[in-house]
């Protein structure tokens, strides 16, 4: 097998300066002394994207700290990789960059800003030259006289395989208001759908702007199959808990109905639509778990049954091409697994599996335009992952880059799928991650890593997180409690809010269980998590006082009528009431209100441009516990979101969490 790796991240940063769209920083992404920095660093390679020839590749990689660059290379490794530009993330973060041509990329850029004490976010979409010139805005230019805040311009519908140079996008139309002695005035208002030339930038109308329209489907080949829309209610337009979706029958520009689905409710949710069946994918329950359903297009609402699992839910359908055929569906169970429609494909991938033993998650993620050429992904547990391309006709699997490659040659841990018993009796799966070469020790400090959510689940792969703490010695337990997604309604239940007493129940029997195995100290127990897992590391030092000897939350919710509260000025305020509920269980299931429980110190991070979890959550909670004489410290991140997406705080933050946990459950 040929293999080139195109250059690693202290390569990138020495790019001819000829090369250089604009200044890049040229500081380390981060200093490479500590352990938190091996593991905090950010994915060398955070988006890529494979041209329409199959020649050169699009990524995005991280810079010093928070910003990120965009750089094009040649597959072949024939000339140095080329800058595009760079995002500081003060406050434009890029997300990701496309092909629409050989010379024309697409990309999105998202950020927020804080308003008043209010966070608003935003997101843009750009084209931009491979050389970094000619950049242009895709949406609707703003005006002083918007009626209203634009937080995304669009999205990208279509790449229109068959008219290159062109993409189909949603465009967010806003009416202008107060605008006098003229009679220019727009007055298109919602979402509509145009197509963008990107050579010239002229538009052309393809679906007048709605107001009921949230989002579109189209068949990969330019035709709008697929609308749908979340109703408003109320004077003050909340949005209600149910999504409309309506459909084109085959030669019809009528919208018909396709379905309705309530929150958590049964009902088709369409998620792709294939121009060669002229069907719909859509996931429904069936036997209280999401099954993939195909539905035809041709108004008679045939619906067939494509796939089902009988322990985890159907997650999603696989695509590849220009076109984005569906070639299969997707699904975890303790591990992640595909069934491939397409035959092709699915020999290619048991092919790739012989051929990357060691790397067994495979996924397909670009290709050129005549699909003779693949990006493919593959990692595993103890490997971040590598970018191959695979040459159809010459049958060669080129290694072109690294996810990580400051953990190259650093000894990771294997990640093992376990169940263990909750006090009801009820198997809770999860995973172990023990210290690289000690998997049969016994009487380790261990580590309790709830994941976020609380409607997320973790699964079998590479975590960053989960690996620092292996790394540092510590048994790592991630479970999947009850409140988790992906496992059926029954595994859903309310939710990890409404139901957090069975979700922190699940949680700290696994640390229950970890002793009871021999694999953990029970004197050395320590609990981390993020978000939800924040929450739910709060949490259970009210539950079980004496339990764990040191707490660490990231971003955590700590009072959940203060997480209703925080949402009252957006419009998706009644959707998180609906989510957190009302009753006795906000008290009693909020942190905040019970620190007096507390035992153990407490180690919180949060940044100050939260949206998801307000930053005054962690500041609240510090405040109190230090009133109540309580061992609390506090580490706020200026300018920085949910994820701390800087390899700079993520280094200092993982190097921080390290000293804490050795000083409080070391012997």
């Amino acid at each position: 097998m040929n293999r080139l790796l195109l250059a690693a991240a202290i390569t990138l940063a020495a790019a001819p300066a000829a090369l250089v769209a604009q200044d890049a920083p040229t500081a380390p992404v981060a200093a490479k002394e500590t352990p938190g920095a091996l593991f905090g660093t950010r994915e060398n390679i955070e988006h890529a994207d494979l041209s329409p020839s199959g020649e050169r590749v699009v990524y995005l990689t991280p810079s010093y700290g928070r910003a990120t660059s965009v750089y094009v290379a040649r597959i072949d490794g024939s000339a140095p990789p080329q800058l595009v530009m760079t995002s500081g993330a003060d406050p434009d973060s890029l997300r990701w960059c496309n092909f629409a041509t050989e010379t024309r990329l697409v990309c999105r850029i998202t950020g927020m800003v804080d308003e008043a004490g209010i966070l608003i976010p935003y997101a843009r979409l750009v084209a931009i030259d491979t050389d970094g010139k000619n950049g242009a805005m895709l949406g609707q230019k703003s005006s002083a006289y918007d009626a209203r805040l634009r937080l995304t311009d669009g999205v990208i519908l279509d790449w229109l395989p068959d008219q290159p140079g062109a993409v189909l996008m949603t465009r967010d139309y806003v009416p202008e208001a107060g605008k006098m002695n003229t009679r220019v005035v727009r007055t298109e208002d919602g979402r509509g759908v145009d197509r963008i030339d990107l050579a010239t930038m002229q538009v052309s109308r393809v679906e007048a702007p709605a107001k009921d329209a949230d989002f579109y489907i189209t068949d990969g080949r330019g035709k709008v199959r697929i609308k749908g829309y979340r109703p408003g209610i109320g004077a003050t337009t909340q949005l209600a808990t149910k999504v409309v979706y309506q459909y084109r029958a085959d030669g019809s520009d009528q919208w018909q109905p396709f379905s309705t689905v309530e929150d958590g409710g049964a009902g088709l949710s369409p998620i792709d639509v294939d121009a060669d069946c002229g069907c719909a994918y859509a996931l429904q329950p069936l036997d209280g778990r999401q099954a993939l359903y195909r539905v035809k297009l041709d108004g008679s609402m045939a619906t067939e049954l494509v796939y089902k699992n009988d322990r985890v839910d159907v997650d999603g359908v696989l695509r590849i091409g220009r076109g984005s055929r569906v070639i299969g569906v997707t699904y975890a169970e303790e591990k992640r697994h595909a069934i491939y429609f397409d035959k092709e494909y699915g020999a290619l991938a048991r092919g790739l599996g012989k051929a990357l033993p060691n790397l067994p998650m495979v996924d397909f993620l670009g290709s050129s335009a005549d699909n003779s050429k693949l990006l493919i992904h593959a990692g595993s547990d103890s490997d971040p992952g590598r970018y191959f391309v695979f040459d159809k006709t010459a049958r060669t699997l080129n290694e072109i880059l690294s996810a990580r490659p400051s953990l190259e040659g650093v000894a990771l841990a294997s990640v093992k799928p376990v169940s263990y018993p909750a006090r009801d009796g009820t198997a809770i799966p999860g995973y172990l991650t023990l210290p690289p070469g000690r998997e049969d020790a016994r009487g380790l400090p261990a580590v309790l890593l709830p994941h976020g959510g609380p409607s997320a689940r973790d699964e079998w792969g590479f975590d960053w997180l989960a690996q620092y703490l292996a790394n540092q010695g510590y048994a790592v337990l991630q479970p999947n409690y009850r409140g988790s997604a992906g496992f059926g309604d029954a595994w859903l239940q309310e939710n990890g809010f409404q139901g957090w007493r069975t979700s922190i129940g699940d949680v700290t029997d696994g640390a229950r269980w970890l002793v009871a195995q021999g694999i953990a100290d029970a004197d050395r127990l320590a609990i981390v998590g993020w978000s939800y897992g924040g929450y739910a590391a709060l949490q259970a030092g009210v539950t079980e006082p004496g339990m764990f000897k040191a707490l660490v939350a990231i971003a955590p919710v700590t009072d959940l009528d203060m997480l209703k509260s925080d949402a009252r000025l957006y419009i998706g305020r009644n959707l998180v009431v609906e989510m957190v509920g009302t009753g006795n269980h906000t008290r009693e299931g909020s942190p905040l209100q019970n620190v007096a429980r507390i035992q153990a110190p407490v180690l919180m991070f949060h940044g100050d441009l939260d949206l998801n979890v307000g930053v005054g959550q962690s500041r609240e909670m510090d405040k109190k516990l230090r009133a109540a004489g309580k061992s609390s410290e506090l580490v706020v991140y200026e300018g920085l979101e949910h994820g701390l997406v800087d390899s700079v705080a993520r280094a200092a933050m993982l190097d921080r969490i390290g000293a804490f946990l050795e000083a409080n459950t070391s012997k």
